[in-house]
């Protein structure tokens, strides 16, 4: 299935990661269905870290940010909006009827962004930039 229309480009294969940003990232595996058909449960990712020290997240970004609801969990989740006066941002999950995210628990200070998601690199088939 195509992305969302304000998602971001997809980076070819031809284009390498920058190797500070593969050493400042973390690693994160789905486990709901909020984010289909972009993400699938199980998918293991690639977080940037450091993506929003000089910017803020962009609409159509896949980010990695703390449950507000459950401080001891993260949520993979796409902006939708950022306001820079109050300094958070708007999260939606991709797949509507079943995602928990900005609808339900409002948006999210921008210190609650984990970092950007960059590249799905598990399962192998799978596998791709984001």
């Amino acid at each position: 299935m195509p992305a969302p229309p304000d998602a971001p480009p997809v980076r070819t294969a031809a284009e390498p990661v920058p190797r500070l940003r593969r050493w400042r990232s973390r690693r994160v595996r789905v486990e709901d269905r909020s984010m289909r058909p972009t993400l699938e449960p199980g998918d293991r990712l690639r977080v940037d870290t450091g993506a929003y020290r000089s910017r803020p997240p962009a609409p159509g970004e896949i980010v990695v940010l703390v449950d507000p609801e459950d401080p001891t969990r993260w949520l993979v989740k796409r902006v939708r909006a950022f306001d820079a006066d109050a300094g958070t941002v708007d999260v939606r999950g991709d797949a509507v009827d079943v995602a928990r995210d900005s609808r339900r628990f409002g948006p999210v200070p921008i210190a609650a962004i984990v970092g950007r998601v960059y590249r799905v690199y598990l399962p192998l088939e799978r596998r791709r930039d984001l």
